[in-house]
């Protein structure tokens, strides 16, 4: 039978960082800050096979992936029941069976059992109605603990990352609502696409070949993590390994939740209000100003669909942290390249005095060369150039879905 390793993730907060695998001391990453991972910092990573009260967690051994990673990483550090949990790497169903739940292994899911396998022919579960993704062992363990890992991170973690609206938000706790919303946010952000890469989903439906490698994604980062083909490779230093990696997943998703919860949510209320004075902004309706720059094209979309704008706004206005302005032309899509309307064509590429030139604007800094965004010094000068940007045609080969 093949060799079991196993690993205890204790999360002792205000503590320094350590961690021991296997009888092994491993140096924690000092730049996760405060603002990362429980793991990580002022947090404690005890690996060690010495306390046998503590819940265990079952997964395979051998090759680890992303999805049972982050999937150990939110049971182990996020929820009540298995916080601390000693984590069995193994694919001897023996030592499968003494787990208190097992993720990503033996081919069986049972929710009241806590078998969160994916692997079997019949499993064929989606995140909610909204979603065709099958989920992978990350998935099966967001869909059904994900609420209290989120309200988790969110009331330890939150204070990690400051903005200029603490305040406001203490006054406004959590709420249910809220903590759905976030939930939601998470799962299509960040989950959705381990699930599909572990599954072995496209995320276009084309067979025309890539124009680029991409190997950043969170999965990549996780795979390069196994020992390499010329590297030494044993249990101890594949658990060692297992214990980075959940140190990658983990940044990500505190990262994700804190984000959304923190950045992401707050933003709505400016693009709404951004909406519901779009008229005062310019006749058309189809200028915007944004009181400050926020993360805003999906709230936008979202808005839209709840209720249709008429006429659809083209050009969002907003200030830069230098105090200039900018004019960005509304994509046609939450995460499409494509716009709505681009900035004129004769515009694109130029700059400073001769932009202001052509377009008879004074102040211009810029127009990007695609003609999604440009630039001027004051507010005056960017609402002008939206004025007439609006009123250009654009010829048959650039971007104008207005007509």
């Amino acid at each position: 039978k093949r060799a079991t390793t196993t690993c205890v993730i204790m999360n002792k907060r205000k503590l320094p960082v350590s961690s021991v695998c296997a009888g092994e001391q491993i140096e924690c990453d000092r730049a996760f800050k405060k603002q990362r991972l429980a793991i990580a910092d002022d947090k404690q990573t005890d690996c060690t096979s010495a306390n046998a009260t503590l819940k265990t967690i079952g997964t395979h051994s051998g090759t680890f992936h992303c999805d049972e990673v982050l999937a150990c990483y939110m049971l182990s550090q996020h929820t009540k029941d298995y916080r601390n949990a000693k984590i069995v790497r193994s694919r001897d169903s023996d030592v499968l069976s003494t787990a208190d739940i097992v993720v990503d292994v033996g081919s069986e899911f049972d929710l009241k059992g806590n078998k969160f396998d994916h692997h079997q022919r019949e499993f064929n579960q989606q995140f909610s109605e909204k979603y065709a993704t099958k989920l992978s062992s990350a998935g099966l363990i967001y869909k059904y603990f994900g609420k209290e890992i989120v309200r988790d991170i969110i009331e330890n973690r939150g204070d990690d990352v400051h903005t200029n609206n603490d305040e406001e938000m203490k006054n406004a706790p959590l709420t249910e609502d809220m903590l759905e919303v976030v939930y939601n946010k998470v799962y299509a952000s960040l989950i959705e696409s381990v699930d599909a890469i572990d599954n072995g989903i496209k995320q276009y439906d084309t067979e025309t070949q890539a124009r680029y490698l991409q190997r950043t994604d969170l999965g990549s980062r996780v795979s390069g993590l196994n020992a390499w083909w010329n590297q030494a490779s044993d249990d101890d230093i594949q658990m060692r390994q297992f214990g980075k990696a959940m140190r990658v997943t983990g940044e990500a998703l505190v990262d994700c939740v804190l984000w959304i919860y923190k950045s992401w949510l707050p933003a709505r209320n400016i693009v709404d209000a951004a909406l519901r004075q779009r008229h005062e902004v310019h006749s058309s309706g189809q200028i915007l100003r944004l009181s400050t720059y926020c993360p805003w094209v999906e709230h936008f979309y979202q808005m839209h669909e709840a209720n249709a704008l008429e006429p659809m706004p083209v050009y969002v206005l907003f200030a830069d942290t230098s105090g200039q302005w900018r004019i960005r032309a509304v994509p046609d899509g939450v995460a499409s390249f494509g716009l709505i309307k681009a900035l004129p064509n004769p515009w694109r590429g130029k700059r400073d005095t001769e932009l202001s030139e052509l377009c008879g604007v004074d102040g211009c800094v810029f127009v990007h060369s695609s003609g999604f965004i440009g630039g001027n010094k004051t507010y005056d000068g960017a609402l002008k150039m939206a004025e007439l940007a609006l009123q250009y045609q654009n010829d048959g080969n650039t971007a104008d879905k207005t007509k």
